[in-house]
């Protein structure tokens, strides 16, 4: 549960919190996480219409924005990987879906459920990288490797189902 103190001393005026906050999904008084994910994968249905590369580029230019944004966001809160800081979700979800089959729109789903397991979970390294790194890069990379996990399994249930892209 987010710590709601802490939000309010975010200004939605400025750009940096408003992304860090993932367009305010982040402001979910339960489970912020999911919220931003969820709104993500309304972005990643978009991103699945597109050329496989879209998703790549999504990621990494969201991955970029986020750690100045969560950066921004903590010093404002004064505390790390706030609940509400949701930006490091729409990455890992851009990540889950890369290579996705071009027009299956409704796969966002299953990267949805996928990625929550993986963000939820935490297995090696990402619960590493959750608790030793820090700043903003520490609140986007457990996410980046929990969209590489989902990522993996994504396309290993998309093999086994015929729909695998590449495979």
């Amino acid at each position: 549960m987010a710590d709601y103190a802490l939000l309010r001393k975010l200004n939605l005026k400025n750009p940096w919190h408003l992304i860090a906050v993932g367009f305010g999904s982040g402001l979910s008084p339960k489970a912020p996480g999911t919220a931003g994910s969820f709104l993500a994968m309304f972005i990643c249905m978009g991103l699945i219409m597109a050329p496989w590369y879209a998703a790549l580029i999504a990621a990494i230019v969201f991955f970029f924005l986020g750690v100045k944004a969560c950066n921004e966001a903590e010093k404002a809160m004064g505390t790390h990987d706030h609940g509400g800081l949701v930006v490091d979700e729409f990455v890992g979800m851009f990540i889950t879906v890369i290579a996705f089959p071009q027009g299956q729109w409704h796969l966002a789903f299953l990267a949805f459920v996928v990625f929550r397991f993986f963000d939820i979970l935490k297995p090696f390294p990402v619960n590493v990288a959750d608790r030793k790194i820090t700043g903003g890069l520490g609140v986007m990379v457990d996410d980046v490797l929990a969209g590489i996990y989902s990522l993996i399994a994504c396309h290993i249930i998309l093999y086994f189902t015929g729909t695998a892209l590449f495979i």
